[in-house]
């Protein structure tokens, strides 16, 4: 098994499949990178503080909620702790992805988890589920134009996002949740799909209601595996009985 593995990731043509998978993932994620570049500078970032936050968190959602709270003035901490919250679910992400990437160098596993974001989690599970295993070589192939069109995106959003007067009265922001929708219907196949997805959106519409954001995105994850954790022992049983 170690050999295959090992043969698997050696291939060139990893590298040159996982860049042909990553097109509709980078094509998919433009609007949002244009849209945070524009947003950045109207929050008073220059060009440079837009760039380096792309390239540094990679992570659309919680830079979104940074440019917000910077521009509140808010304390250093609280921006931080807000961030972790948004990010929690690449916790979740990262310990089903180890399972796929176990055969990986140290470096390669802490490369490979700072690339782990939304799309790459969900082209791995697809990949992990055909393959067996992910190879580094097919990873990286995914990840890297996702990441280097990115922060590319977010310096053209810099530039030129002033040449549109209003952001918001187009509606880019509305392909967010568009999009996770999208992620989330690509699992619907797997056992327990649907009651899970929906004790995370009830548990995160209630949290939104209560807490508030972006509290509600971390707490509807946790309410999720929670639920998955307590129906797969069921599940389990119900397969030995027979």
């Amino acid at each position: 098994m170690t050999a295959d593995i090992a043969k698997d990731s050696a291939r060139p043509r990893d590298f040159a499949q996982g860049v042909r998978d990553s097109v509709p993932v980078v094509v998919a994620a433009m609007p949002f990178g244009l849209l945070f570049g524009a947003l950045a500078v109207e929050n008073n970032f220059s060009v440079f503080e837009a760039v380096l936050m792309s390239a540094t968190i990679f992570a659309g959602a919680s830079q979104m909620v940074g440019i917000d709270l910077f521009g509140q003035k808010v304390a250093p901490w609280l921006i931080v702790l807000s961030i972790l919250a948004v990010n929690f679910r690449h916790v979740l992400y990262s310990a089903t992805t180890g399972r796929r990437i176990a055969h990986w160098g140290p470096v390669q596993r802490l490369l490979g988890f700072f690339m782990l974001v939304d799309p790459m989690f969900a082209e791995t599970e697809r990949r992990g589920e055909t393959h067996g295993t992910v190879s580094f070589g097919w990873y990286m192939g995914a990840a890297l134009p996702l990441y280097v069109f990115w922060v590319a995106e977010a310096w053209i959003g810099a530039l030129f996002g002033n040449l549109v007067p209003d952001t918001h009265a187009l509606g880019i922001d509305f392909l967010f949740p568009i999009y996770f929708m999208g992620l989330v219907m690509s699992f619907r196949k797997r056992a327990f799909w649907l009651p899970v997805v929906l004790m995370s959106a009830a548990a995160s519409v209630l949290a939104y209601r209560t807490v508030g954001s972006p509290w509600h995105v971390s707490i509807g994850a946790v309410a999720g595996v929670a639920l998955a954790a307590i129906m797969a022992p069921d599940a389990r049983k119900g397969r030995q009985a027979p």
